[in-house]
């Protein structure tokens, strides 16, 4: 038995089913990228945007043939019917609203999709964004995912995100406030932070309270600016061990009622540096199960 609210039992409970996502790519670029703020990214972030698992090729087809490549790949996979449409790579709200809409409402003109979830950063969300998505949740559930990653400003602008915490918190706060269901994305192990520093994180999520989260390992992929600056620093990254009982520290930490989205990170295993232990993703989440249980009986 579960130990946290984690998104298949979600799925179950609201839908009584298993539901797919459909990673599509709507491309977007990224105020970090194409010279607004700068033209590096985030450090950890890959010339794909994190969309390395949105295929090869589909940012040159349209989204309904995406979601017809993807719905089959997923139907032989996981055997499910229904589908929520998920814009991950890049900054998914970063265009004209008149342009986002036809974006969104392609992908929810297929009969499978019944709900939508759009990664994005918190400057990049304006009020005419934020009605537009308000606009579709009377006939479909919306996500939406901001990348936080942490609440520590000296490791931000390491990271090189393009604002601050406070800026974050602001714009987050307004949208919980708000009912909008976000989920917030943290990175644990972070160059420089400190287990404590990672445990206030995990509070400050506890406090902000959002609908879900996505909790990631950090790693180094080959094709990102942090592969050039782990090269130079070898700076530390955490163990498998210690990953897991910092997660299980911080779970012990949030709300019950808080859908945990992802337990570490998925690396491409064809341009990952390290830590290699993140390729086994069965292990590092049966190893966090595991951990829970055990503290369970103590």
């Amino acid at each position: 038995m579960e130990k946290y609210y984690s998104l298949n039992s979600y799925f179950k409970t609201k839908y009584g089913e298993k539901i797919g996502k459909l990673c599509l790519d709507g491309g977007f670029t990224c105020p970090n990228r194409d010279g607004t703020i700068s033209n590096s990214g985030c450090v950890f972030c890959t010339k794909r945007g994190s969309g390395e698992f949105c295929g090869s090729i589909v940012r040159k087809d349209s989204i309904k043939n995406q979601i017809e490549i993807q719905k089959s790949l997923q139907r032989k996979k996981w055997n499910v019917n229904k589908f929520f449409a998920y814009f991950q790579n890049f900054t998914n709200t970063y265009k004209p609203v008149d342009e986002l809409k036809v974006i969104y409402d392609e992908a929810l003109t297929d009969a499978d999709v019944i709900g939508l979830s759009i990664a994005t950063r918190a400057d990049s969300i304006k009020f005419d964004v934020l009605d537009l998505i308000k606009s579709y949740e009377n006939n479909y559930e919306v996500w939406i995912e901001l990348g936080m990653q942490t609440i520590h400003d000296n490791t931000l602008k390491f990271i090189n995100r393009g604002y601050d915490h406070k800026y974050f918190d602001r714009v987050a706060g307004q949208m919980v406030s708000n009912g909008f269901k976000i989920i917030t994305h943290i990175i644990i192990g972070l160059p420089g932070e400190t287990r404590k520093d990672m445990i206030e994180t995990f509070k400050y999520v506890a406090d902000l309270h959002p609908f879900g989260v996505k909790i990631h390992s950090l790693y180094v992929d080959k094709y990102s600016e942090l592969a050039d600056i782990y090269e130079k620093e070898n700076f530390k990254l955490l163990t498998k061990e210690e990953y897991i009982n910092i997660v299980c520290d911080g779970l012990s930490i949030l709300p019950k009622d808080i859908v945990i989205h992802r337990l570490t990170g998925d690396g491409d295993k064809n341009s990952l540096i390290a830590p290699k232990w993140i390729m086994n993703k069965i292990s590092v989440i049966g190893g966090i199960n595991k951990e829970l249980k055990k503290r369970e009986c103590k």
